[in-house]
């Protein structure tokens, strides 16, 4: 579903992604997993279009997009839950949601998916007026991922969804995500500090360090490899 081919990202005269190549096949899990930078996020927001690259190429279902706009990115399929959430917390639930949607044209579309949402997320239809600020970092969460979900993404890049939640908000997360891959046929890259439950759901897996690929196997050998156990897994 994804390809990319020997990207290069930089800001300013730092080069974060240093020839990576990475594939992505539609139906599954996909882990990125980088120590020591930020080329992981950056490899995401490359992705998406958020930057552009100084070379290489990324192509989604055999369409090249490196030179695309990030509107364009989301209305050929691809949705990103960034990094530390990023809603807007002056807008209620409802209206985060509906930020997602805006590439759609019907309205019946729009409600369905918001019924897909409220199912997936039930605190959210009970919450619906609230202000988005207002909620706990796992709400805010499931806003994040449900403004993604609102666009009917066939590619979901999730970006540290893990982060500054407790572990058993966390479990409910990816409980939530491995159940979007199987009964939704969502394609996920998942990007995750957590390495551990990353692996454990990933069905492939990508070492970066300092913006290249060093290690790249499926994520049960992941989990098992001595050198990532010691660096991701801490035994």
């Amino acid at each position: 579903m994804l390809k990319v081919t020997d990207l290069y990202t930089a800001y300013g005269p730092i080069m974060a992604l240093r020839g990576v190549s990475l594939e992505v096949p539609e139906g599954q899990i996909v882990a990125l997993l980088d120590a020591n930078g930020a080329g992981k996020s950056t490899a995401l927001r490359t992705v998406s279009g958020l930057v552009h690259p100084v070379r290489g190429s990324i192509n989604f279902m055999g369409r090249s997009i490196e030179k695309s706009s990030p509107e364009k990115i989301v209305q050929l399929g691809i949705s990103q839950v960034p990094e530390g959430r990023q809603i807007f917390f002056e807008l209620t639930v409802m209206e985060n949601l509906l930020l997602g949607a805006y590439v759609q044209r019907s309205g019946r579309a729009v409600k369905q998916d918001l019924e897909k949402v409220f199912t997936y997320f039930p605190v959210l239809a009970e919450r619906q007026k609230q202000a988005a600020g207002t909620l706990s970092g796992g709400e805010q969460q499931m806003v994040a991922i449900g403004r993604a979900l609102m666009a009917r993404p066939r590619l979901i890049l999730l970006d540290e969804p893990s982060l500054g939640l407790a572990p058993i908000v966390v479990q409910t997360i990816f409980d939530i995500i491995k159940t979007l891959n199987q009964n939704d046929g969502i394609t996920v890259l998942l990007v995750e500090q957590n390495a551990h439950l990353a692996l454990q759901i990933a069905q492939q897996g990508y070492v970066l360090e300092t913006g290249r690929v060093v290690l790249q196997d499926t994520g049960e050998n992941l989990r098992t490899n001595e050198a990532v156990r010691r660096s991701y897994l801490g035994y």
